[in-house]
Formats: structure tokens, sequence, C-alpha cells
């Protein structure tokens, strides 16, 4: 069976300028999700979807490939992942290349290990599944979640649990924003990252970190390298 590593990276950051290559610990952070996926040797071809030439540069350095750049239509602030993805698999089954499996790495997840990848795809082919992804469990119980209302008051979205005990709420998770493996005829016929049919690893909230501001970036780094001195850093 042949797998892709997409890793979808364009030019237009707004929030942190040029995000996807900025120095993240001494190298680009594309440099960490492009080096997971060619140490773990599941990929036939490792590949950066791109509008951004010095992007590409940089990706092709840590050993990607850049076989064609994104299209101007995928490259805006609306399009979406699956967007980009059936693009990439569309244009590689025109050149006569089919893959079964998809993995969508996200370029700024530095957390992304050799051993992730491995287990997550070993869960999608043994259970069937459409999508298998990383998930975080909730530090504090939705169920508890509050919404303002009016100028100055607060109240329970759910006040049917302000009793219940904490151990007894069901756990809940949110995405852990690192990759997506995906069975790529699933993918290209329902045009949406999950299905019914979906499953997941669980990982912890040193594993992993949203990067959407300057602080967040400093977070990340200092989470990194707590687990570089635990001896946990990706093995690159």
């Amino acid at each position: 069976m042949a797998n892709l590593a997409i890793i979808p990276a364009r030019g237009g950051s707004k929030r942190i300028p040029r995000k996807n290559i900025k120095s993240f610990l001494g190298k680009p952070i594309i440099a960490y999700s492009i080096e997971a996926a060619l140490n773990s040797n599941l990929f036939d071809e490792v590949m950066v979807s791109t509008d951004d030439e010095e992007i590409a540069e940089i990706a092709i350095k840590y050993g990607a490939k850049v076989p064609f750049l994104r299209s101007e239509k995928n490259a805006d602030d609306y399009a979406s992942t699956v967007d980009v993805i059936i693009e990439v698999v569309e244009t590689y089954k025109n050149n006569d290349k089919l893959f079964d499996y998809v993995c969508c790495i996200y370029p700024t997840a530095p957390f992304v290990t050799v051993q992730k990848l491995n287990k997550s795809l070993e869960l999608i082919k043994s259970k069937l599944l459409d999508t298998v992804f990383p998930v975080i469990q909730y530090s504090f119980p939705v169920q508890r979640a509050m919404r303002a209302f009016e100028k100055d008051f607060i109240r329970m979205i759910q006040p049917e649990y302000m009793g219940a005990r904490s151990q007894d709420l069901e756990p809940t998770y949110h995405d852990a924003g690192q990759f997506y493996w995906l069975k790529t005829e699933k993918i290209v016929l329902q045009r949406k990252l999950w299905t019914d049919c979906t499953g997941y690893i669980e990982i912890n909230e040193l594993e992993a970190q949203d990067i959407d501001t300057e602080t967040d970036w400093k977070i990340a780094e200092l989470k990194y390298k707590m687990m570089a001195d635990a001896g946990e850093k990706n093995p690159i």
C-alpha cells in the first residue's frame, strides 16, 4: 500500500508572519514535521503543499518534495485543509500516482513523533477506519462551561451539572492539531476530515500546543525543551 505525507504550508500567515518557516529552537518549525515524516519510513513520498517559493526552498532543503505549487484558489484565507489535500491527491492522480492513505501533517507541529505516526497508521488499518488523529482530554469538565450574558452576569450552559462531581462527568476531548491519517478514497468521496468511522489516539497536554500568538510560540518551545530534557523529544 502506498502512503503520502502532505504538509500544507501556505505563505500568508497573518497572526505570526512567516509562521511556517519561523525559527523554532534553531531551525524552521516546518523542518520538525518534515523530518518526523521522513524518519518514520512510512511514506512513499513526503511533500509540502505551498504557494510560496521561500517555503518551497526550505522544504526541499530538509528533504521534502515540492513537485508543484499550490493553486491560487487554495492559497487564500478561506481554503480548507480538505481543499488542499484533495487538490494534491488529484494532481498526483493526474500524473498516475495513487496513494491508499494520506497523512496530513501540519507545518507547525514540532511535537509530532515517529511513534505517534506509526501508532495512528496501525489503528486506521487494524480497525478499518477512515480517519485517525491525536486528541487531548479537556483539563476542566466542559459540562460546567459558562457563558456571559447581558453586561455583568454569567451562568452555566448546562445547569443540570451544577452539583455533579468532576469524576462522574464523561471525559471530553479536542483535536490536538497535529496530523490526520486519512483513507484516500474516503476523503475524496466525502470531502471532510472526520467521518462516522473516525478513531483517535490520546496524548497529554505536554505533547501539543496550539501556536497562534507569540506567547503560544514561547510556551511551545518551553514544552519542547521539557520533553527533550526528559528524553522524549521528536527522534530526528
